[in-house]
């Protein structure tokens, strides 16, 4: 399984973007989390397979309906801890 960091920049907070990355990893069956963080930018953990990992790439860029995404970096990893499911922390 390969894991996937992301740090999403631009207007994602208070506009329901960890709700809508919530969702649209469950639809694509991904686990990890989502959190905001104190500098007003999004952290976000995403277990998968890479093909689905590089499609949900593409949801973090278009974020939800409010938001207004500047910029989503990626690192990728091999999963040290495997998690149950998708959490909003």
């Amino acid at each position: 399984m390969i894991e996937m960091r992301s740090i999403v920049t631009g207007k994602v907070h208070g506009v329901r973007y960890r709700d809508y990355v919530q969702s649209v990893a469950g639809e694509l069956g991904l686990v990890g989390y989502v959190q905001n963080s104190p500098d007003g930018t999004v952290f976000v953990v995403a277990q998968g397979e890479p093909d689905v990992l590089k499609n949900f790439v593409e949801y973090l860029n278009e974020g939800s309906v409010l938001s207004l995404v500047d910029a989503v970096s990626v690192e990728w990893a091999t999963a040290e801890v495997t998690y149950d499911d998708f959490s909003v922390l």
